[in-house]
């Protein structure tokens, strides 16, 4: 290879590099500026919403032990139940095979905090938060709900739903009992929400499975809105 051809490839990958590095960065400014306003920590100041949606995460880690988003995920909606902030959940998550179903252990131990079984549903086709996001219009039939999650997880969230056109707010699952806050992910996450913004506005990407309408039946006296 000539050295000027050299030249000419290193030149055009620098500049490659560089605009995939400022997608990245500007993407998660955008992702997380015009969400911050509907991400909750308290969750007296939350909006009521009839159902909250619950995102999937695995209940250990690699290493076996007990996951603190997981933990942290469930002790949320349970606390957002109890007061009253939400009538029904849905958890959703990723159900790829026998030996692994995240909205089964999110419903078993939401029944263990209190919730009970006639206000939870399981939606079993979460593969993404993208898919569980669209899920809950496009299957469960809500044009408005609250995302239970870690407050990394919570802004991507938002903006997928806010961009759909639906009204979600998130309320961020709080530390657990040992302070841990479910940390895992931030760096994932930065290229996460780079790949939200080109799922939108770009690949017009389509969850992996929809399946027929299944609306959400709320307990006697609860209205949806």
């Amino acid at each position: 290879m000539k050295p000027s051809t050299r030249r000419r490839l290193k030149r055009w990958s620098a500049l490659a590099a560089g605009a995939v590095v400022l997608f990245v960065l500007l993407s998660n400014r955008w992702v997380i500026n015009s969400t911050d306003a509907y991400v909750f920590r308290n969750w007296a100041l939350l909006p009521d919403n009839e159902v909250g949606v619950v995102l999937g995460t695995s209940k250990y880690l690699e290493s076996g032990r007990p996951s603190p988003e997981f933990r942290g995920r469930i002790a949320a909606a349970a606390e957002l139940y109890r007061n009253g902030k939400v009538r029904h959940l849905i958890v959703s998550g990723a159900n790829p095979d026998s030996t692994y179903n995240e909205p089964r252990k999110m419903y078993q131990e939401l029944v263990q905090a209190g919730v009970p079984e006639k206000a939870i549903t399981m939606d079993f086709a979460g593969y993404r938060t993208f898919d569980s996001i669209v899920r809950a219009d496009a299957v469960f039939g809500l044009d408005r709900f609250t995302i239970v999650t870690q407050k990394y997880h919570s802004y991507r969230a938002v903006f997928i739903g806010r961009k759909l056109g639906l009204k979600v707010v998130a309320y961020v699952a709080p530390a657990t009992s040992d302070g841990d806050q479910g940390l895992r992910h931030p760096p994932r996450e930065v290229f996460a929400r780079a790949m939200a913004v080109l799922d939108l506005f770009l690949l017009r990407t389509t969850p992996r499975f929809l399946g027929d309408p299944q609306p959400i039946r709320l307990a006697p006296g609860a209205e949806a809105t």
